[in-house]
């Protein structure tokens, strides 16, 4: 922990009598200031190296797709699953999956859910009556495997 040296001049009267005691400037101090420096200097390069740590290994996908609907279902009127596959395999399934709907037309949105979650892929459900929606998905994290090569 840093410990902060506050600076004070010396001060002295007309006499030339010493009024306030300065802060000296001697090594001690000086190598306060010095290990101050460098764990600031420190801490800020390993939360860096973090960062681009972090952006390398959250791969950022985004899919455009169209999901259909099952015709002739009753309530929940659709149960037809659509497969999105990413682009790389990740490390794990703790991946986001983002959804936002574009536009659809032949009935009611309903809701639309992210199921099956693998390493290379998911699956979305929509069980409202529209016969299309159109929606953008973003997937992020799940870190990608170092070893896979393309």
């Amino acid at each position: 922990m840093y410990n902060r040296t506050y600076w004070f001049d010396q001060v002295k009267d007309q006499q030339g009598h010493i009024i306030r005691q300065g802060v000296p400037m001697d090594s001690e101090h000086y190598n306060n200031m010095e290990i101050g420096i460098s764990d600031g200097s420190l801490a800020h390069n390993i939360m860096m190296f973090k960062q681009l740590q972090t952006e390398m290994n959250n791969d950022i996908e985004v899919h455009t797709l169209t999901l259909s609907m099952n015709s002739g279902m009753k309530w929940p009127f659709n149960n037809k699953e659509t497969t999105v596959a990413l682009a790389g395999l990740r490390e794990n399934t703790n991946y986001s999956v983002e959804v936002n709907v574009l536009s659809y037309s032949g009935g009611r949105l309903g809701s639309i859910r992210v199921v099956d979650r693998a390493r290379n892929g998911f699956k979305l459900l929509h069980d409202g009556s529209a016969t299309t929606v159109n929606v953008a998905v973003r997937v992020s994290g799940g870190m990608t495997d170092p070893g896979i090569e393309e």
